[in-house]
Parts: structure tokens; sequence; C-alpha cells
């Protein structure tokens, strides 16, 4: 009987917790109703909302070089901040050249700024020209001058009509 007694005494504190957490469901559900209507009431204004900006993908070039025909480039910016940048001098030596680090955009400047883990190596700056273009620049954050200056361009992987500007 005692047995009797307590099961049923848990089955009914059981009953009372569920009606209880329904209740604040239900209210939960309805202040988020009562938001959402207010919401498209409004004209679902969403300026005080901040989107995160999302830039990232593989970008191909063929930079000059002082040394060697040109290196043939690819930056990988990864959605997670990290990027992989592949080098390859465009000479005897095939070897290709890893730097790893972290990417940081300024889009108000357009400019990415990459940071290799390393910490002996520098850190380079693009600038953005447009969603699928980047263009390399100097150490002191300006565009390279003169007839080379173009080549100091690298274009997202789907931008790009061939990939012939770097085949590994």
């Amino acid at each position: 009987m005692k047995i009797i007694t307590q099961t049923v005494a848990l089955l009914g504190a059981l009953f009372l917790t569920n009606v209880a957490i329904a209740a604040t469901d239900m209210s939960a559900q309805a202040k988020f109703l009562e938001a959402k209507v207010n919401n498209h009431q409004q004209g679902g204004n969403h300026a005080g909302h901040i989107e995160p900006i999302q830039f990232y993908g593989v970008f191909y070039g063929f930079t000059p070089c002082k040394n060697c025909n040109g290196i043939k480039t690819t930056l990988s910016l990864k959605s997670n901040d990290n990027y992989l940048l592949v080098t390859q001098p465009a000479k005897e030596s095939s070897r290709e050249f890893f730097e790893k680090g972290k990417y940081s955009w300024d889009e108000e400047n357009k400019l990415v700024l990459l940071t290799p883990r390393d910490n002996q190596a520098t850190t380079r700056l693009f600038r953005i020209k447009d969603e699928g273009t980047l263009i390399q620049l100097n150490d002191d954050g300006t565009d390279y001058k003169g007839d080379e200056a173009e080549r100091y361009t690298l274009r997202r992987s789907d931008t790009v009509q061939t990939r012939e500007v770097h085949i590994h």
C-alpha cells in the first residue's frame, strides 16, 4: 500500500510539473507570436539588425616576381576566418610554399589583412575591389604602381572563366 501511495504521489507531482512546463511554453510561444506580429505591423524594419557579411572563397592569380617569370598564387579564405596561401614561383623549382593563418577584413575601408601563424612571416594586405576581386597592396598599404600593377590581382574562382591562371 505504501508503494502505491508513493507511486500515486510521484505521478501527481509529474503531472503538475508537466502542466507548469506546458503553461511556461504556452507563455513563451505567445510572446514570440506577439513580437512577430508587431514586427510585421512595423513593416518588417530590420534597420537595427546587423547582418554578418561573409567574405570568403578561393582566389587565383599570377603575381609578379623579381627573379622569376611570376608566382602562381592561390588564396583560400575560409568561413571560419582562417586562410591558406599557396604560392609557387614559375621557375625550374616547382616547389609550393604554404602559409596558414587568420584573416580579418575591414568592410568600411574594403581591406583584407592576412596574419600568418608563423610569427616570422609578415602580414599581407589586400584591397577588395569587388566581391570577386582582391588587389594585393604594398607593405605600406598602397597600390603597386607601374606596368605590373594589374598583375597583383587575385580573382575568386567562381568569377574566372578559366583556371589557366593557376594550375597545380
